[in-house]
């Protein structure tokens, strides 16, 4: 599958900066990693250990990654969350909102720094954005935006349409906030909504049986319940799609708008190293992403007979062929 990129990242914006590398005790340093498991995890614990690496730690030197993942059961995040406390691990990285949640639950005392999270001031994971307060950290994804501006990027895309689904976890604590968002911006770009609801472990499929009885145009698939199953569903429904993680569009689906991974990734792995190395996580401000990515896979438009507007492909960050 050929990518062409049409924006090159020239180095990471934001408050925390790149870190130069610094030598580092040759103590091992365990790093537990809680995730929900959908989306998939690979592209983050990529992403996680090579940030890492940038700030001086490496799993052939100093680090060690204790990796739990619940397969997509959210009924499991917390005994994993209470099996990486018993581990007495040195900070604990929480992946989206559901494990951070979890993460939070299981700990007062080990450090947390969170990625990718939605909303952490609305689903109470902070105090506020600048000092965050207790043993808790990280960085947000901006999804609350970036839920409305898929609704308008799948407005412009099918300007004739009138129904648009929402694909959205009934065990996020992201959810509702999400859908909120998301029914602001349908109402104001003239659309009808409809949320369907699923755990992240169901099948998918009576799912999208709702949203084709219904008559949804598109759907819009939340986060957390990304997976290969969502995108197949999609494509054999004829339903334009779009969600935030970047493997979205790498599974098969149209469109990805989210903020840049890799710059967050490397957010989160320099909260990381600097946690290890004794910063207190409630002094450090919750960062924001500054830039927010488009990707469009081409070749499941062509499936979908969809004609991408050029105005659209312009702005594309990144095109699937």
């Amino acid at each position: 599958m050929l990518r062409r990129s049409r924006r090159s990242f020239l180095g990471l914006i934001g408050s925390v900066g790149a870190w130069p590398l610094t030598a580092r005790a040759r103590t091992v340093r365990t790093v537990g990693v809680l995730a929900l498991g959908t989306p998939p995890l690979e592209p983050f614990l990529v992403a996680l250990r090579e940030g890492l690496r940038e700030v001086g730690y490496s799993e052939d030197r100093n680090l060690r990654l204790d990796v739990r993942s619940a397969d997509g059961k959210a009924t499991q995040l917390a005994p994993l969350a209470a099996e990486l406390v018993r581990l007495k691990v040195d900070v604990i990285v929480a992946y989206q909102t559901p494990s951070s949640i979890a993460a939070k639950q299981a700990t007062s005392a080990i450090p947390i720094v969170f990625s990718s999270v939605g909303d952490p001031l609305g689903t109470k994971l902070i105090e506020s954005f600048a000092r965050p307060g207790g043993n808790v950290t990280g960085s947000s994804a901006g999804s609350v935006e970036i839920a409305g501006k898929s609704v308008e990027l799948i407005r412009e895309l099918l300007p004739d349409m009138q129904r648009l689904a929402v694909l959205a976890n009934e065990t996020d604590p992201f959810t509702k906030g999400y859908i909120e968002a998301i029914s602001e911006a349908s109402r104001r770009t003239g659309l009808q909504l409809e949320p369907v609801m699923r755990r992240p472990a169901d099948p998918l499929e009576p799912a999208f049986d709702r949203i084709a009885a219904v008559g949804a145009g598109a759907v819009i698939v939340q986060g957390s319940l990304v997976r290969k199953e969502a995108a197949d569903l999609a494509l054999r429904r004829r339903l334009p799609s779009i969600s935030t993680p970047s493997v979205w569009t790498q599974l098969g689906g149209l469109l990805t708008y989210s903020a840049h991974f890799g710059a967050l990734m490397k957010e989160t792995a320099a909260y990381v190293g600097k946690v290890l190395d004794g910063s207190k996580p409630g002094a450090l401000p919750v960062v924001f992403p500054t830039r927010f990515d488009l990707t469009i896979n081409l070749k499941t438009a062509k499936a979908l007979g969809l004609q991408i507007p050029l105005t659209l492909l312009r702005r594309a960050d990144e095109v699937i062929e």
